[in-house]
């Protein structure tokens, strides 16, 4: 099955290609009537018109094929198996998910190491002092 996946993304993928460079190289319906008035060449290397029918139909034609991989993968993609296709649907059929552990209390003088130099100082029990008045405020004009 993935083998035609495989096959199908490559087809679909070398179609779109091809019809992006069609399409570009392709004159639009407005480039005849500015040749017409003498700006820019009529020449091209199939004629006038035989390119626009050769280039037109090869377009279609690859267009057809693109649009028949897009229909197949869709197709495929939702030809799922019964168990569910997504991680999702997976994770929600597979076994309950027990809760975790909590975690042990930690003792904080265990994870200091041994040859540390003094402790830290401890914080001033006093409340920080109130904000001058006006501070963090934007200046008037």
């Amino acid at each position: 099955m993935n083998v035609v996946l495989n096959i199908l993304v490559g087809v679909q993928m070398l179609t779109a290609l091809a019809m992006i460079g069609l399409i570009l190289v392709q004159h639009g319906k407005g480039a005849d009537m500015g040749a017409a008035f003498g700006s820019g060449s009529a020449g091209s290397l199939f004629g006038a018109s035989g390119s626009a029918n050769f280039l037109s139909r090869t377009t279609a034609v690859l267009a057809a094929v693109f649009f028949a991989c897009t229909l197949l993968l869709a197709y495929f993609g939702h030809a799922r198996p019964a168990g569910g296709g997504s991680l999702l649907e997976r994770a929600a059929i597979g076994a309950p998910v027990a809760p975790a552990p909590a975690p042990a209390p930690v003792d904080s003088a265990a994870q200091i190491p041994a040859g540390s130099a003094a402790p830290a100082p401890a914080a001033p029990a006093s409340a920080p002092a109130a904000p001058a008045p006006g501070a963090g405020q934007i200046p008037a004009k």
